[in-house]
């Protein structure tokens, strides 16, 4: 068995295929990590999502928050925008079972075995293994319940972005997806920064990268990371990858093999 870990899909279909097509990858004996955003900005999200769906137990997903918008424009058809280009998503038959499959998705994947720990964003620094894994299960449990309207709803509305252990609530669980799904910068004390989301080369101190400060996971474990495109995976420390490389905005995606850490990339392909 091969384990292979992509970057964001983000709807490119057609490069997420052909990269599966250079690697020879084999559902039935090989596992696939994806670091989310499966959907949005690129033309193809509905063969993504059914594709990665039927994948089953041979696909590691998490959620980004992308794939949370999805969810959120499921429930108000007025959150889609054209910039995300979902309409064949939209009125497809299958957009229900589709989006119900989606919400039941974790945001955080963990292989003991291998040391591998994925999430679509970052982990502040506050955070341990058992902290990040329970933060993160509080909101898979709200998204996955019959009450995932209320939350979705207001996700984004109030922004919560500074961490306490007393956090409880709504606020504790929006600050753990943003944190989970959103995050790419922050200060010592946890508290998250969401204006820059560019290259950090004239970024100033204390704030930092997330992954620039010293962390309470363990180290033997290797972080995966998607959502930052414009670092194109580079500036990052040992044991973290950052695979988002921007195909949907006409860069490439990239899989890395974990067995010798050798990647593969595909070029974005235009449309004729």
């Amino acid at each position: 068995m091969t384990t292979y870990l992509v970057g964001d899909i983000h709807g490119c279909y057609r490069e997420f295929k052909a990269l599966l097509k250079q690697v020879k990858f084999n559902p039935v004996k090989d596992i696939l990590w994806i670091t989310g955003d499966l959907v949005s900005r690129g033309p193809d999200s509905l063969k993504v999502l059914r594709y990665v769906k039927k994948l089953g137990s041979s696909s590691k997903i998490v959620l980004g928050n992308h794939d949370l918008n999805l969810i959120k424009i499921y429930t108000n058809i007025n959150y889609n925008r054209p910039s995300y280009k979902l309409k064949k998503l939209l009125i497809a038959s299958d957009f229900d079972k589709l989006v119900n499959w989606l919400r039941c998705q974790p945001l955080l994947q963990i292989d003991n075995k291998k040391k591998i720990i994925m999430i679509h964003a970052g982990i502040i620094p506050q955070w341990d293994l058992v902290t990040v894994k329970k933060c993160a299960k509080e909101v898979e449990d709200i998204l996955s319940s019959v009450n995932y309207r209320l939350f979705i709803n207001s996700m984004y509305d109030n922004i919560q972005n500074s961490w306490s252990p007393k956090l409880t609530g709504l606020s504790r669980l929006f600050f753990s997806t943003n944190v989970l799904t959103r995050m790419r910068y922050c200060f010592p004390n946890g508290k998250l920064n969401f204006c820059l989301k560019n290259k950090p080369n004239n970024t100033q101190l204390p704030l930092k990268p997330w992954f620039c400060f010293p962390r309470k996971i363990p180290l033997e474990y290797t972080i995966i990371f998607g959502h930052w495109a414009s670092i194109n995976g580079n500036g990052i420390p040992n044991g973290i990858y950052g695979l988002d490389t921007g195909c949907c905005w006409g860069g490439k995606l990239t899989l890395l093999r974990w067995e010798d850490k050798k990647y593969f990339r595909q070029s974005a392909i235009k449309n004729k």
